[in-house]
């Protein structure tokens, strides 16, 4: 509704393209006219969403693969789209990975590689680019965090820190950032059917007991991509989960009693 090919002429970088909301923001953005920038560690993955980005946008579009748990691949990379594209008008950070279990049960050094990526590798990434978006005095950075990071959940006590951490840097940061006007956006969707779930939940009782949540990759895509170069705080779905939310925050002893139930994963 008037923002069809809102991003001719724009570029879009985006992290942990190759599979899930990424990959579906890749699609959407090149829909929209962006040339896009695809990023993540499978090569194979990598090159097949490029082709079918330049399918939808009938421009050029550019793959570099990144581990973003390596700062000087990091580095590495944001020079490489720099000299190769220019200047990067969008930002969007989606590599991550959860894991589920027992807080007192679980491995503290997968815990040391979910905050590698979720928050450290997003944090790098962004300054560098920030960097540059600061000097042409415009950008939007678009951080992929979750609702778990607003309703910390059972079994989901270090995803949910990081998530958690993501909205702390991202609130800070769009503060900062505003008087360069460069736009700072978190999404936060509940449950998505897509890969992250192989790890997140190998059982696939999670995703069963919260069917009814449960978002479709795309759905999720398009409220990204339709944001883009707006000044949107935030991208709650669904909404009866940003609704959860708000009772949370009013009502806490309401909120935990509904994480322990509805929210829990067996």
């Amino acid at each position: 509704m008037g923002r069809q090919n809102h991003l001719e002429g724009k570029t879009v970088f985006i992290t942990g393209a190759t599979s899930g909301i990424g990959e579906e923001v890749a699609y959407e953005a090149a829909k929209n006219g962006a040339v896009v920038i695809v990023s993540g560690r499978r090569e194979e993955k990598l090159q097949e969403v490029k082709r079918r980005c330049e399918h939808f946008s009938n421009k050029p579009a550019y793959a570099f693969p990144l581990d973003v748990t390596d700062s000087d691949q990091i580095e590495q990379t944001v020079q490489q789209v720099t000299a190769t594209v220019g200047v990067i008008d969008v930002l969007v950070n989606s590599a991550g990975f959860g894991e589920t279990g027992e807080f007192l049960e679980s491995d503290i050094q997968v815990a040391q590689e979910m905050f590698q990526v979720n928050v450290l590798g997003l944090m790098y990434i962004t300054q560098l680019v920030a960097i540059q978006m600061a000097e042409q005095q415009s950008g939007h950075i678009i951080s992929i965090s979750s609702m778990a990071g607003k309703i910390a959940t059972p079994k989901s006590a270090v995803y949910s820190a990081t998530k958690h951490a993501v909205i702390g840097f991202s609130n800070a940061l769009r503060l900062e950032l505003a008087p360069l006007n460069i736009a700072v956006t978190t999404a936060n969707p509940g449950p998505v059917r897509t890969d992250f779930h192989n790890r997140f939940d190998p059982e696939g009782k999670y995703l069963e007991s919260v069917d009814a949540f449960v978002l479709e990759p795309n759905e999720v895509a398009k409220k990204i991509v339709r944001a883009m170069g707006t000044k949107k705080r935030e991208i709650n779905q669904p909404l009866v989960l940003e609704g959860a939310y708000r009772l949370y925050t009013l009502a806490p002893t309401v909120g935990d009693f509904l994480t322990r139930t509805v929210f829990n994963k067996k």
